[in-house]
């Protein structure tokens, strides 16, 4: 299966910038297959131009509906390096100091379990971060990391020095890491904005963004109307949105990610499979959760924790999603990967054209889909 497969072409006016005021004023393509199917024919399916605050009306009253309760932090950070495993450019050169102790970008990715002061994450400019650097962050210089494991594409492992708090450090130094295709400085404003309103447990540097339009009185309606509801915890790094580099999908591996089941949330779910219930998922990492935790527990999904690296393409057998809410996505990402995996391929691809058309508002800020 090849990655140009699954490109599509998308005017950059239609890559949202801002979010929209109203978190659920955004739009909603509804996805169904099998509408009309006749016995020996292919299953037909057909879009529906909606609101998302339609959303609690399309659930059904027996499905179980389950959220990625992950909060995103902080996570990039500018700053400076010492220099110390640079070659110097010149003694007479005035601007060698400011070369060598330039202007650096780290994406924060992955707390390693390990040690709680190592980290993943990528650097900017990376051929020039080597083994042994030492970084410097914020303005009198509060958090200190050495570069101690030099990976490709500008991947690096970090260590920082010990400090009292690190992660009120974080909160007071750091920017919300918005998407590269966001074209603009993340704002205070982005805080709130890029973080789902059931956000709890810190550890994402991307916004599961399925959730993001959700607002307190959407959930309530969805309650009121008996819907189940469940929460697990999957912290997106790099996992959820690095680049497929290779040319064959099946050539590429994903990252593992931290995720926990708790036992309320591993109860309902098995219970919800037993009866037949539907299972919707609010987002792709949600779906990924829940899709490597019955591959792990050989279709149960057991409570617990770990790091989950299932990549999911057309193909895949599902075992616990039968639906899904999610955001449109990248060409040739394996997030759209996973909604074809789901929805259908062809379906899905049609379905990015329609969207296309009709100037739906793409990526994390953008408009969404719910695939059924």
């Amino acid at each position: 299966m090849l990655v140009s497969d699954f490109h599509y072409e998308l005017p950059a006016e239609l890559i949202a910038q801002q979010p929209l005021a109203d978190r659920a004023g955004s739009r909603l393509l509804h996805l169904q297959y099998g509408i009309g199917q006749r016995a020996g024919t292919l299953p037909d399916c057909r879009f529906e131009d909606r609101q998302f605050r339609d959303f609690p009306d399309l659930l059904r009253p027996s499905d179980l509906v389950v959220f990625n309760n992950t909060r995103v932090f902080p996570a990039r950070f500018y700053g400076r390096r010492a220099g110390i495993r640079s070659q110097p450019l010149s003694a007479r050169n005035p601007a060698s100091r400011d070369f060598l102790r330039g202007r650096i970008e780290v994406l924060l990715t992955r707390q390693l379990q390990c040690d709680p002061n190592e980290w993943e994450c990528l650097v900017r400019p990376g051929r020039k971060i080597g083994v042994g650097e030492h970084l410097f962050f914020g303005e009198h210089d509060e958090l200190e990391a050495e570069v101690i494991v030099r990976g490709g594409f500008g991947e690096r492992r970090i260590r920082f020095a010990p400090v009292e708090d690190f992660f009120a450090s974080v909160e007071e130094i750091g920017h919300i890491p918005l998407p590269p295709y966001i074209a603009r400085e993340d704002s205070s404003a982005d805080r709130e904005r890029y973080q789902t309103v059931y956000a709890q447990e810190r550890g994402s540097v991307a916004a599961p963004t399925a959730g993001l339009h959700f607002t307190p009185e959407i959930l309530s309606r969805i309650r009121e109307r008996g819907i189940e509801t469940a929460e697990i915890t999957l912290h997106a790094g790099l996992g959820t949105f690095q680049p497929v580099r290779s040319e064959r999908v099946e050539d590429h591996q994903l990252h593992s990610e931290a995720y926990s089941i708790s036992a309320d949330a591993a109860q309902k779910i098995n219970r919800a499979r037993s009866a037949s219930r539907r299972i919707v998922a609010v987002g792709t990492t949600t779906v990924r959760t829940l899709e490597y935790a019955a591959i792990q527990g050989v279709g149960e999904i057991r409570a617990g924790s770990g790091e989950a690296n299932l990549f999911i393409y057309p193909g895949h057998k599902f075992q616990v999603v039968q639906a899904l809410l999610t955001n449109f996505h990248l060409p040739q990402s394996t997030l759209l990967m996973l909604v074809c995996a789901l929805g259908g391929k062809g379906k899905v691809m049609r379905a990015y054209e329609h969207a296309v058309a009709q100037h739906y508002r793409f990526y994390s800020y953008g408009d969404c889909m719910f695939v059924e």
